[in-house]
């Protein structure tokens, strides 16, 4: 039975390139090893997904083999995939971030290929980490080397101190922005009651009324 295009053509958008890597749960510490990586999270039906799709390929291609990037995917709707996107607070598709993989951060440019591509020439380079000192400053270094000094417990507090206060920052943000939208739903009303009783004190919708007669009238002349 032969398959119409179409349908070979919406395969061909969701499969993974041979140049891009597929990482789950279990591959990704080995696969992205010494790594700067740039990952494209997704699901097979997102539509914006498909329409990059070969762009990402077209990258993966540009950097297959690098000594340092890699270009990578991951198919948020597999179960080996579960840890990994709930690691990584993905919520919507496709999310592509980058960096260090422990420490990744967001991709906020353009999905062509141009943009893409200029952005990892720019970013997918050596970067500091506890297993490539040599890309960092005494400053990295030394943080470093105190965090390695700290006992598991001591680590685990520190970052989980950290977190507060980042959810304390989303917080205040959520509450200024409601406040915001509380501010622009009260000036909304006060416009529309404002306008009401300019209208109703001139009897706006009379003279109109009366100035569509006299229109009619001289039309009928």
């Amino acid at each position: 039975m032969k398959i119409p295009t179409a349908v070979l053509l919406s395969l061909a958008t969701t499969s993974a390139s041979a140049s891009v890597v597929n990482l789950t749960d279990d591959n990704w510490e080995t696969a992205t090893a010494g790594k700067t990586v740039f990952v494209k999270f997704f699901a097979p039906w997102c539509g914006h997904c498909k329409a990059m799709a070969a762009d990402w390929e077209q990258l993966g291609d540009e950097w297959k083999g690098h000594a340092i990037g890699l270009i990578a995917e991951v198919d948020c709707t597999t179960d080996d995939t579960e840890a990994l996107c709930e690691d990584n607070d993905i919520e919507g598709f496709p999310s592509i971030k980058y960096g260090d993989m422990l420490a990744l951060e967001d991709y906020e440019g353009g999905r062509d290929y141009d943009s893409l591509s200029v952005f990892a020439k720019e970013n997918l380079k050596p970067i500091c980490s506890p297993a490539n000192l040599d890309a960092c400053s005494d400053e990295n270094k030394a943080a470093i080397e105190k965090f390695q000094a700290m006992s598991e417990e001591e680590l685990i507090k520190a970052i989980e101190a950290v977190e507060e206060k980042i959810d304390e920052a989303d917080d205040k943000k959520d509450e200024e922005v409601m406040k915001l939208q509380e501010t622009y739903e009260r000036l909304m009303d006060e416009h529309d009651a404002h306008l009401k009783e300019i209208k109703s004190a001139s009897h706006y919708g009379l003279m109109k009324s009366v100035l569509s007669l006299t229109e009619e009238g001289k039309e009928e002349l």
